[in-house]
């Protein structure tokens, strides 16, 4: 197949396939190697016709307009709160955590003072109300540039630190989260940074609500690999099943 021809088909198949568009799919659709696929794939991507994600791409419309912070901090507020609980119940006193940003990760924060001895380190300016009450507890705050989207640090700066820190448990969110490729997010400094805590901890926890699984409209991933956990509030069997068909990820329900 020339080039031209296979591109084109690659991209018909991205555009009619959102979510589905990985490089294992690509290449035993057009009987190519790996390589092929992802140099395609750039060449598209450099045209402005696709958005490259972690392990393959997405359509260039299928991003979603970023929710603003007042907007998230008023959704699933009560699944929220419920996560937070479990989650709490796999911290012990004098653990040191790694909080990522977002309400989620925040409404856990609200619940640490039940805690003692912790050692939070985070990105998160959301949670610092709740974390100025850690009883006999200490706070490291991942310095960086702001981002006002989600009131949270990001940059060179925060990896810089992260570099020098390790946690033994780390708690994200994600805009979306997809079994077998990872944590979607609208930037690619959130995803960067998320990679980097989830380098830095020896145990992987992901809040996210029923609305978050199997969500992929952002352009940026961060890939999930070993065992973790995740803490959801779906009830939907169809939604929890690709997670726990891997192998890899522990799913609780709250």
């Amino acid at each position: 197949m020339k080039v031209a021809n296979r591109r084109h088909t690659l991209l018909e198949f991205v555009h009619a396939n959102p979510g589905n568009a990985n490089v294992e799919t690509l290449c035993a659709l057009l009987g190519v190697s790996e390589a092929t696929v992802r140099r395609d794939l750039t060449a598209l991507a450099e045209q402005g016709l696709v958005m490259r994600t972690y392990g393959g791409a997405a359509h260039i419309g299928a991003r979603e307009p970023e929710q603003s912070l007042q907007e998230r901090s008023g959704q699933h507020s009560t699944e929220k709160a419920r996560m937070a609980r479990a989650a709490l119940a796999h911290i012990h006193d004098h653990d040191t955590l790694l909080l990522d940003g977002g309400t989620s990760t925040a409404a856990l924060a609200r619940l640490l003072s039940e805690r003692r001895g912790l050692h939070v380190i985070t990105n998160n300016l959301l949670a610092l109300p709740a974390l100025q009450e850690l009883p006999e507890g200490r706070v490291t705050l991942l310095g960086g540039d702001l981002r006002s989207e989600s009131l949270c640090t990001f940059g060179p700066a925060a990896l810089a630190m992260l570099e020098r820190l390790s946690a033994d448990k780390v708690f994200v969110s994600a805009d979306g989260v997809v079994a077998g490729r990872g944590l979607c997010e609208a930037s690619a400094e959130q995803a960067y940074l998320k990679d980097k805590m989830l380098q830095q901890a020896a145990e992987v926890f992901v809040l996210a609500d029923a609305s978050k699984l199997g969500r992929d409209n952002q352009q940026h991933w961060t890939p999930v690999s070993g065992h973790w956990r995740l803490i959801t509030s779906a009830e939907d069997e169809a939604l929890v099943a690709p997670f726990m068909s891997t192998g890899l990820v522990e799913v609780q329900r709250v």
